[in-house]
């Protein structure tokens, strides 16, 4: 057991909500620990985006050795986004959970996302022997790694609410600690959902749509706050913005925007002891 996961899974208790955003680089990792968050958490897109690549582009030991790089960089919790994992077998899901435990971080989601167009999300049979097997997985090497099992019906074009309980619900039987089920937008889905498991529900802002804050969320039920690739994107648009002033009107006024050199290296000086 890791002191970091520990320190994660206390974090989903109830009277809890926050906020875990996603870095997708060292520097963003400890600009985001030095302002005071909690814990963080990969994001596949914006590792993909780093790497100069579309989203599914990036092989399983890059997405690793990133996981076990930013869990290294900060002192805080991490959680990765482990996707469907290594395979598609339930064995499989042990091994990326062995792996993952391995690489120094605190919890990690698993997606019942097929990479199949012509069914898109596994069979529910297999998606819940694919999180139980992970949950042995954790139990062995680490009982307090926080596993979050997704259901990716909304993100895939299958809006049925119910349908996705039922999976959340199985999975919640099976063993994961922390349910997910991104593409969600409506708050009184949400509520819905929190409503109908007993495990923390975590929500993702950012995502086209609805945004709400904190507080609503958290009346709503929800425990875990996360943003996706959204501060990547953001980042990447402000990237893209200064750009074309330059090559379209041959000005450098986003400098004005940009933030100072001192204010940017106060967040990489080392902690005061």
């Amino acid at each position: 057991m890791s002191d970091k996961s520990r320190a994660f899974r206390h974090l989903h208790e109830p009277g809890n909500t926050f906020v875990m955003p996603n870095p997708w680089d060292i520097g963003t990792a400890r600009i985001l620990e030095k302002m005071g968050f909690l814990a963080l958490a990969t994001t596949s897109a914006g590792l993909a985006f780093s790497l100069g690549v579309a989203e599914g582009q990036v092989s399983w030991q890059q997405i690793i050795e990133h996981c076990r790089n930013i869990a290294a960089a900060t002192r805080l919790p991490v959680s990765a986004d482990l996707e469907k994992g290594i395979g598609d077998s339930p064995e499989s899901a042990a091994q990326t959970i062995k792996i993952a435990i391995d690489a120094g971080l605190a919890g990690g989601s698993l997606e019942d996302y097929s990479g199949r167009p012509e069914a898109p999300v596994f069979d529910l049979s297999l998606a819940v022997e694919r999180i139980a097997a992970a949950a042995e997985s954790r139990d062995r090497c680490d009982p307090d790694f926080v596993l979050t099992a997704r259901a990716e019906n909304f993100m895939w074009g299958n809006q049925n609410l119910d349908e996705t309980i039922l999976r959340l619900q199985a999975f919640e039987k099976a063993g994961a600690d922390v349910l997910y089920a991104p593409g969600i937008q409506d708050l009184s889905m949400i509520h819905t959902l929190c409503n109908a498991v007993t495990k923390p529900v975590n929500v993702v802002m950012g995502l086209p749509g609805n945004a709400y804050s904190v507080e609503a969320l958290s009346q709503a039920g929800v425990r875990r706050i996360s943003v996706g690739a959204s501060m990547a994107r953001f980042a990447y648009g402000a990237f893209v913005q200064a750009a074309r002033e330059v090559s379209g009107e041959g000005t450098f006024c986003y400098a004005k925007q940009a933030i100072g050199f001192s204010e940017l290296e106060a967040f990489f000086h080392p902690p005061l002891k």
